[in-house]
């Protein structure tokens, strides 16, 4: 599988290749409000930060991970970081249009965060659509899915408004930030829903 490290830019918001060069960065916005991260395992300070990053980048060289440091355009400010991951490439058979693919058939979104006072702004929507269309129209998958703690309400409300759909509950599916076993809400978007799911983003970045 092949996977490129590309820069995405949009009106408001560009989303770089994570790296170490980021993290002083990012550890200012994730200090802003440590309160709005109850359901996200955000890092805290320099030493896990680094952390965070390295395992993003061995994920990379693995090419089962892609992550990027979200930037607002506007001044250049570093707002928090999302990530591509679980990226899969299915076994077709030889004859199938495609077995010759080298890109993702389908990957997971996730590790997002914002800072506090990018919240309720227009960064978290362009990234969505940003990644999104990335996935489907420069790769080509055939479903993208995304995983949040069902008692996160927020999130859960977020991925409704972009236009995923709620798939259900899959209990005990990952550690929460609590240390307990988290119930995981899944939703997703699949190929054939994307070209609504982008005409929806795009309507929303329109709206002052």
């Amino acid at each position: 599988m092949t996977v490129e490290y590309p820069t995405l830019t949009g009106g408001h918001v560009r989303l770089e290749p994570l790296e170490q060069r980021h993290v002083p960065a990012l550890v200012a916005a994730a200090a802003e409000d440590r309160r709005i991260y109850q359901w996200s395992q955000i890092p805290e300070g320099t030493a896990e930060m680094q952390k965070y990053v390295d395992t993003a980048l061995s994920g990379r060289l693995q090419g089962t991970v892609l992550a990027f440091a979200t930037v607002r355009i506007a001044d250049e400010k570093v707002l928090g970081s999302s990530r591509f991951f679980l990226m899969e490439r299915w076994q077709w058979p030889a004859a199938h249009p495609r077995s010759a693919r080298t890109t993702p058939d389908c990957c997971e979104i996730g590790y997002t965060w914002l800072s506090a006072s990018a919240l309720r702004t227009a960064a978290n929507t362009e990234a969505k659509l940003l990644m999104l269309t990335h996935a489907f129209d420069t790769w080509g998958v055939l479903g993208v899915s995304f995983h949040t703690d069902a008692r996160n309400e927020r999130s859960c409300a977020a991925l409704s408004r972009i236009g995923a759909k709620f798939e259900g509950i899959l209990r005990a599916h990952r550690l929460a930030t609590d240390l307990t076993p988290r119930d995981s809400a899944r939703f997703s978007i699949t190929a054939a829903e994307w070209p609504d799911v982008k005409r929806g983003l795009r309507a929303r970045l329109a709206v002052p």
